[in-house]
């Protein structure tokens, strides 16, 4: 019977996300892709130091223990990526030296690897490419391009895998957004009072919430367990209809910060995620400075035009 990853949280991720290739990214930028494969082939033996996901990665694969069936595992990672099949040679010797059980990989040379994303039944994809990460959204897969200079995660919480949301753009759709944008603080305060017992819309990110809260309740065989939180820029009474629609859901959130416009880095310090997920770039941008960030690249706010 063959393998299949179905019923399984799949985690998709770019090379650039778990290990540190910034240099090799800046031969590209600067250079072409041959002297990019010529230097990866040139550091072939030489592991590359973890990058921004590396954490997450880790923590993951830890959610099952390391003799569990490869059929009953709960939790699978897979690389995801632009390099070309030589580069990935040092993308899996990297992850062996470093202990990280990652078995299964797609490298498409340049081209958008997200078209693999389908087969995979990925959960979430990860990447710096903000291209990729656009058409994976609108593929209908929850996706964020990783901020390759975030701060790496906390060691605090060695047996919890720490995951932050923003609300609107991300856990729920960008409806509640776009009357903000239209009307301002007041109308969406009002327009939320008003729709407060009408269940949001989920947003791009309410599948992989879903998948985690599942997770949760069936517990894996590693000891590790998932903390998540809820940080939105919403306050009284607003508050009232993001959380009547996670009970709408069937979901929980173990934290939920109503923020009323208050800059998030310092409260995300605090909560210490191994990934935060918003739609706006200044938060972004904010939480970048404290912990590991990811760029949903969806909604009104990312809009052209």
């Amino acid at each position: 019977m063959p393998v299949s990853l179905e019923g399984k949280l799949v985690v998709a991720i770019s090379s650039r996300s778990v290990f540190d290739f910034e240099e090799e990214n800046r031969v590209f930028e600067r250079d072409d892709d041959a002297a990019y494969m010529a230097l990866q082939r040139a550091r072939l033996d030489q592991s590359a130091p973890p990058g921004v996901a590396f954490a997450l990665v880790k923590k993951l694969l830890a959610f099952d223990s390391p003799d569990t069936d490869e059929r009953a595992r709960r939790v699978e990672v897979v690389v995801v990526s632009r390099n070309d099949p030589v580069s990935g040679l040092r993308v899996f010797r990297s992850a062996r030296d470093a202990g990280l059980r990652l078995e299964r990989g797609v490298f498409t040379r340049g081209r958008a690897p997200w078209r693999y994303l389908e087969p995979l039944k990925a959960n979430l994809f990860l990447s710096a490419n903000g291209d990729d990460v656009r058409a994976a959204l609108e593929a209908g897969f929850p996706a964020a391009r990783v901020f390759p200079e975030s701060v790496k995660a906390s060691e605090s919480h060695p047996d919890e895998i720490r995951i932050a949301f923003d609300g609107d753009a991300v856990l729920f759709s960008d409806e509640s957004e776009q009357v903000f944008q239209r009307g301002g603080l007041e109308a969406f305060q009002q327009h939320e009072d008003e729709h407060a017992g009408r269940p949001l819309p989920g947003g791009p990110f309410k599948p992989l919430l879903e998948a985690l809260h599942r997770l949760q309740r069936e517990g894996g065989s590693g000891g590790m367990r998932f903390r998540t939180a809820l940080v939105t820029a919403r306050s009284a009474p607003a508050h009232e209809r993001a959380i009547r629609t996670l009970m709408d859901w069937g979901v929980e959130v173990d934290e939920a910060l109503f923020l009323g416009g208050l800059e998030k880095g310092p409260f995300l310090k605090q909560f210490e995620p191994d990934f935060f997920f918003d739609d706006q770039t200044r938060h972004c941008e904010s939480a970048a400075r404290v912990g590991p960030t990811g760029h949903v690249v969806s909604g009104i706010a990312n809009r052209s035009g």
